[in-house]
């Protein structure tokens, strides 16, 4: 919430700096989002007077003005708003001003008529068009007529007030109106709160239940609902002081009926809502359950299709609101409005909350009803509201209150123990002091003894329930800084890690090792990306009943889908190498409740992993290079069965080419490739390879202890040798018949060639090899070496077929 400094001052006697405010709040309340003045930033920005406005000599929308300044004479502003005129005070922006978004304001020549500063939009310093008065869309603000020409704009638009941001959690929804900010800032600096309540004066001899009924049949669905009428009001532009209280509080003034709505909803945190009295379809009001596909339109002119658990208030059985949500577009206040209906009501949180979110229909009144109302300020908002509208809108209040439903405003009686207060927090407090705490609370209570009380918790605090919560609330006025500082009791068990959290620590550090960075992504995706890259193909995710958003609505089943968002996402913003991995869980259905989880690890690389230099050249990632990322993690994670990598075109999403299963034993245990180009394309990001192991199949299988042999003393020895083979014969082939027939000296194989090309037969490709041949105990003699290697080649040319080249 918005909370406006200046307002806060209309209650409190604060002699405090703005931003210690906000520290103070940020440490005894809730957080803070912001601490700003509209006037930040700004400079040389003043009221000025059009006294004369011409039109452009060779222009047909822009105009040469002589605008007062409060200098000797007035100075020349080329303008083309198509609203400015003489006579009006206006927002000017002098030479060397500064506006919104830093931009300075320069003398020159506009189509060849001098220009010495600008005439000034709300929007052009600072203000949103979310909160902009729509009456001056399109042109420039025309200020009170009394403001004081040549003087700064700032304290007649209430730029020079602060607003502190609070970030308000739900359980202190009490803290969404100022009434509840003005209630605990008062306890925490020891003020008493001088809180301005008005009421309905002079109301009509009509009775309201002659023009309003009200019949709540399910109060568990509207716990309190109550409705007033003012007769023969004037929808106008509301006074300036409720606009600029407003437009501070981030919502955009409309007229003086709906922005004393809004008024009283930030005072109170009492959403209320006003209809055309003339414009219902009957006087009966009741809130009923939505029928199934029932069509309703809203104020925003957007259809919504309903469904059964959505509430409705409705006038002779027809709907008029989305209850908490918001109202009809056929029975809105508008120009010709001259009787309004006023309702103020609770309704059901959890309803509200679900309707809200299904439908994206998120207000100030619906974030209010999510997270609880006063019942004990209902009726004060409502009476507040119809004394507002009858001042501003004139009209007349009719007598009393409709009351269709009314929840009973109930004491909270809870017991408290002194000494289990102080064992609790670690203090030493007197009964004295904490008394003192509910005190400056305002708090209710009553003393037993000298370790008991009993404190009576107001309605207005709805969040406190039991001890623990008046634990909390002595903790926070007392001072957290003033808690001691103990250490905690501790056994001498020795710490450490399980093997599961060793082993997952040591994949990551294996990966950055090797030049990855790691990502953390969202456990919550679409159903289609859920889909994508699985290891084992499961037909549908677990989806979420309420989620949050279109793009958070099943648990992931993949983490590489994450990992392509990160990747586009940097590569939106022009940074061209990424190489990230991810450590996780996904979630796997498996017909029960509950899905099954587990743990992954994955990486997706694009561009360049080495940077190029003066001595090399650009070397894009490929497939083998991520390949031997994966065989170095494996190797390092110690498997000792047998790893494969068999290449598949089975994975719709991979390249059918470029992409193998990778298997310990014939076991699957995941995947590596190239993103097929067609679905790089709908992620928007350029060629890039991935991978994806199931951690819980590395875990379990059998893993080689460390050894650790001494290097030998003697030399090795080579021979290379050059293949002629058909071009479907794979390396890995190749390697294992050389590794069956090496003999026990061979200690490595490498491939240092491949070749294909126009000088060799079609359908052939040439490999070379170098094998390495090293006798730990003693010297290789020339004899025994070439034994070896023609074992070699006598096997190859009979297992694949080779011609030694």
């Amino acid at each position: 919430m918005k909370v406006s400094y200046q307002w806060l001052q209309e209650y409190l006697d604060l002699d405090v700096n703005p931003r210690d405010l906000a520290e103070k709040i940020a440490r005894t309340s809730v957080d803070i989002n912001d601490v700003y003045s509209l006037s930040d930033g700004l400079k040389k920005i003043i009221v000025g007077d059009v006294v004369k406005c011409e039109p452009h000599p060779d222009s047909d929308h822009l105009h040469v003005c002589q605008v007062d300044v409060g200098e000797d004479e007035p100075i020349q502003i080329v303008c083309g708003a198509p609203n400015v005129q003489e006579g009006k005070k206006v927002i000017v922006a002098l030479h060397g001003a500064r506006i919104a978004d830093n931009q300075k304001i320069k003398r020159g020549k506009i189509r060849g008529q001098q220009s010495n500063g600008m005439l000034c939009a709300l929007q052009e310093i600072g203000f949103s068009d979310k909160i902009a008065p729509k009456d001056y869309e399109d042109g420039i603000y025309f200020l009170p007529d009394d403001a004081k020409v040549g003087t700064p704009v700032f304290s007649y638009l209430g730029m020079d007030d602060t607003i502190i941001d609070t970030d308000v959690t739900p359980n202190r929804g009490d803290m969404l109106s100022i009434y509840g900010n003005v209630n605990d800032i008062a306890a925490f600096y020891g003020l008493k709160p001088d809180f301005k309540e008005l009421t309905v004066k002079d109301e009509a001899a009509e009775k309201t239940s002659d023009f309003l009924q009200a019949d709540i049949t399910d109060p568990t669905i509207a716990p309190t609902f109550k409705l007033r009428l003012i007769k023969g009001v004037k929808v106008a532009d509301s006074p300036l002081w409720l606009q600029i209280r407003l437009w501070n509080s981030g919502i955009r003034p409309v007229n003086n009926v709906v922005d004393v709505t809004n008024y009283v909803l930030l005072k109170y945190g009492q959403p209320l809502h006003s209809y055309d009295y003339d414009q219902l379809p009957g006087h009966d009001f009741a809130v009923r359950h939505a029928e199934e596909g029932e069509k309703f339109t809203t104020l925003d002119g957007e259809e919504q299709s309903l469904k059964a658990d959505d509430i409705l208030v409705t006038a002779a059985g027809k709907p008029v609101a989305l209850a908490g949500t918001m109202g009809g577009e056929g029975t809105a206040v508008s120009d010709r409005t001259t009787t309004v209906a006023l309702e103020a009501a609770i309704f059901d949180s959890v309803m509200v909350r679900k309707q809200a979110r299904r439908l994206d229909l998120h207000s100030e009144s619906s974030m209010r009803f999510e997270r609880g109302i006063n019942p004990a300020t209902v009726e004060t908002a409502l009476d507040e509201a119809a004394g507002m509208i009858k001042e501003l809108a004139g009209g007349q209040v009719t007598a009393g209150i409709v009351t269709g439903s009314e929840a009973k405003v109930a004491d909270k009686p809870i017991k408290l123990s002194l000494s289990k207060v102080n064992h609790v927090l670690g203090t030493a407090l007197t009964m004295d002091q904490v008394t003192n705490v509910f005190d400056r609370l305002a708090f209710a209570y009553h003393v037993d003894g000298d370790d008991q009380l009993t404190v009576i918790a107001p309605a207005r605090r709805w969040d406190i329930s039991i001890a623990a919560d008046l634990y909390e609330e002595i903790a926070r006025i007392y001072g957290y800084d003033n808690l001691p500082s103990t250490l905690p009791v501790m056994t001498r068990n020795r710490g450490g890690l399980t093997p599961r959290q060793r082993f997952i620590r040591a994949s990551r550090h294996d990966l950055e090792g090797m030049g990855l960075n790691q990502a953390i992504s969202y456990s919550l995706t679409t159903v289609d990306k859920a889909k994508k890259f699985q290891i084992d193909p499961v037909d549908e995710p677990m989806k979420l009943d309420f989620p949050m958003s279109s793009d958070h609505v099943a648990t992931r089943m993949n983490i590489i889908s994450g990992l392509l968002d990160d990747i586009a996402y940097n590569v939106a913003r022009k940074v061209d190498n990424v190489a990230l991995y991810e450590q996780g869980r996904v979630f796997i259905p498996r017909g029960g409740e509950r899905p099954e989880e587990q743990e992954h690890i994955a990486a997706a690389v694009t561009g360049q992993m080495v940077a190029n230099s003066w001595n090399k050249k650009d070397q894009p990632v490929d497939f083998f290079q991520l390949k031997g990322i994966v065989e170095r993690y494996l190797h390092n994670i110690g498997v000792a069965g047998k790893v494969t990598y068999t290449a598949t075109a089975e994975r719709s999403d991979m390249h059918p080419g470029r992409t193998a299963d990778i298997k310990i034993d014939d076991q699957l245990v995941g995947f590596i490739g190239q993103v097929h180009p067609q679905t790089a394309k709908e992620y928007k990001i350029p060629e890039t390879y991935v991978f994806e192991l199931n951690l819980e199949q590395l875990l379990a299988t059998a893993k080689v202890e460390n050894e650790y042999t001494p290097i030998s003393k003697y030399p090795s020895i080579t021979r290379d040798i050059a293949l002629l083979v058909d071009s479907t014969v794979e390396n890995a082939t190749i390697v294992d018949a050389i590794e069956q027939k090496g003999g026990a000296f061979l200690k490595k194989v490498h491939l240092f060639d491949v070749y294909e090309g126009v000088h060799l037969p079609a359908g052939k490709k040439s490999l070379a090899y170098t094998l390495t041949y090293q006798d730990d105990n003693d010297t290789l003699t020339e004899e025994q070496v070439n034994k070896a290697f023609d074992k070699v080649t006598s096997f190859l040319k009979e297992q694949v077929n080779a011609e030694i080249r």
